[in-house]
């Protein structure tokens, strides 16, 4: 492939990521970007104020551009996209409440330990300088959100329990994760020692004493100003959608197709049910077959992370040259145990020059021994490729035609997880998920992301409810009656994940419809295909879509020249 000569919209966006990175550390260091894993985000309102200030800043710079090429065209229009958003939930205070059980401050100080590297001793003083610098962002993010208070903009109480006892969590020094993570320090293979072993354990201990200060004021301060209905409205929810989405979607529309979704979805688990246990048995009968039988079971943390390597690495090799061509760099992904253990499955992406690579993290929580697979093969899948590794990866890959902003910095739920979720059913159409129980799992985890959409909009849009789960308004006691009907899972697993969707509005559906709307995209290109007379490839539709790097949904219909 021929390299693109970088032009001034290409600048611009690479001056942005610089500093975007400096802004806001702990998302440099998931983004692979070198030099700030010492450094900590500013969670206060002069933070967000300062990346406001970058963005307008930035949008500035924009408007007096002038495109050189496509590329150009598709960078100034998803900029101009997501900054400008940015700024709108900016300037509704957005940022000033932001607490919930999975996604938030709170737990981004600790999650970003996950991924940091380990192996040096110069990487445990990055650590040690980090995890100093926690009870600094925590008092920030204290005063963001109390500032947030002032405005009115309060997390509901439920976020606020929720989020006192993660808090406490991390605040007990007997067992916080800031304490053992850097008391189990290993550097170059031994244990930490002198004034590295001081430096860390001084900033483990500082870090649980300061969310001990969080945990009093959510308990003193924010608890009884925080408001009892989950629900945001439908004002805060279509501006959050838009952000998750990566476009605007009708709501009404959209709640009402993914009721119908979730009937398609339960209708085609029951035909899996009664080919795996029989005419007229329930899902728990086909649930309880799988899970008795020996070859779905692995037993340890480390069965389970070579189960997820060996699949990882069978499907790349079947995949490659047939139905995507995967570059050398590509082809690798380390699978891997997270050290925290609360049960979250994630990717991260790899660093610009693949000296990182790609990962697919396993959080085990505590006590957890055995795993099934048949549930577990579509996450995978999903994870790795052509989930989110070759998504992702991909892109960072196309540094000849893309600039880094493009490469490591744009990306909208809609688009990257709706093409995960994408991907779990091409795995399916090229033949890789014809065991009964794999599909099983395939189809139970797509009943859950259609239960998301019907959920979170039915919530917090305050829509009517269908009788059979209570009739008038949906609330939080309805929809744990609809989500225990519809997925089936553990309770405590379920209860989180209700949990999660309350407090963090418009992000769970935008798996399930960015599902949907690449599925509308790739028969436009199709059909598109058709009327010019071509034969349509899904290999190249795949491979110029990928390689665009993620861009908003809103832009993506353009920039594969669909409208």
């Amino acid at each position: 492939m021929t390299v693109r000569q970088a032009t001034a919209i290409d600048a611009i966006a690479d001056a942005y990521t610089q500093r975007l990175a400096a802004l806001d550390p702990v998302s440099a260091t998931y983004l692979g970007i070198s030099g700030h894993d010492h450094e900590m985000t500013d969670y206060s309102p002069a933070g967000h104020a300062e990346m406001a200030q970058l963005n307008r800043d930035t949008l500035a710079e924009l408007a007096k551009a002038t495109p050189a090429d496509d590329t150009d065209r598709v960078t100034l229009a998803a900029m101009k996209d997501r900054l400008s958003l940015s700024l709108e939930l900016d300037e509704a205070g957005e940022f000033l409440s932001d607490l919930n059980v999975i996604a938030s401050p709170l737990q981004g100080l600790r999650d970003v330990l996950d991924v940091m590297p380990t192996a040096t001793t110069d990487d445990w003083a990055n650590i040690a300088s980090r995890v100093s610098r926690v009870p600094e962002a925590v008092r920030g993010y204290i005063e963001s959100l109390r500032a947030g208070a002032r405005r009115g903009l309060v997390p509901a109480q439920l976020q606020v329990r929720e989020g006192i006892q993660q808090a406490a969590e991390l605040a007990d020094a007997s067992t916080s994760f800031f304490v053992t993570f850097t008391g189990d320090a290993t550097p170059d293979g031994a244990a930490a020692s002198g004034a590295l072993a001081n430096d860390l354990a001084t900033a483990g201990r500082a870090a649980a004493a300061a969310y001990g200060e969080l945990v009093t004021f959510l308990t003193d301060e924010l608890a009884a100003q925080a408001p009892a209905d989950d629900a945001v409205g439908r004002d805060r929810y279509a501006l959050w959608s838009r952000e998750f989405v990566g476009a605007a979607v009708d709501l009404d529309e959209t709640y009402e197709w993914g009721l119908e979704e979730l009937e398609r979805m339960a209708a085609e688990q029951d035909r899996i049910v009664a080919e795996i246990a029989g005419p007229g048995a329930s899902i728990e009968d086909a649930i309880a077959k799988l899970e008795t039988d020996p070859a779905r079971v692995l037993h340890g943390k480390d069965a389970l992370r070579e189960w997820m390597q060996s699949t990882a690495d069978e499907a790349i090799a079947a995949l490659d040259g047939v139905h995507f061509d995967l570059a050398e760099p590509i082809r690798k992904i380390e699978c891997m145990i997270a050290p925290t253990e609360n049960g979250g499955i994630y990717y991260t992406g790899p660093s610009d020059d693949f000296s990182r690579p790609g990962r697919m993290w396993w959080s085990v929580p505590p006590g957890v021994t055995e795993f099934s697979t048949w549930r577990e093969k579509t996450t995978v899948y999903h994870e790795g490729v052509p989930g989110h590794h070759l998504q992702i990866a991909q892109a960072v890959l196309n540094r000849s035609q893309l600039n880094s902003w493009r490469r490591l910095v744009s990306w909208s739920s809609g688009h990257g997880e709706g093409w995960a979720l994408y991907a779990e059913r091409l795995m399916e159409e090229f033949g890789f998920m014809d065991d009964l129980g794999d599909r099983l799992g395939l189809v139970d985890g797509q009943r859950m992301r259609a239960t998301r959409v019907v959920l979170d909009i039915g919530v917090h849009c305050r829509k009517p409810a269908p009788e059979r789960w209570g009739g008038g308004t949906w609330d939080a006691a309805k929809a744990w009656e609809c989500f225990k009907a519809n997925v089936n899972m553990d309770e405590s697993f379920l209860r989180f994940e209700l949990n999660r969707y309350l407090g963090w509005p418009g992000q769970a559906p935008s798996y399930k419809i960015g599902q949907r709307l690449w599925e509308t995209y790739r028969a436009q290109a199709s059909a598109a295909a058709a009327a010019a007379g071509e034969e349509f490839s899904l290999k190249d539709f795949h491979t110029r879509a990928l390689n665009l790097g993620s861009v908003p949904l809103a832009v993506f219909p353009e920039a594969l020249g669909l409208s």
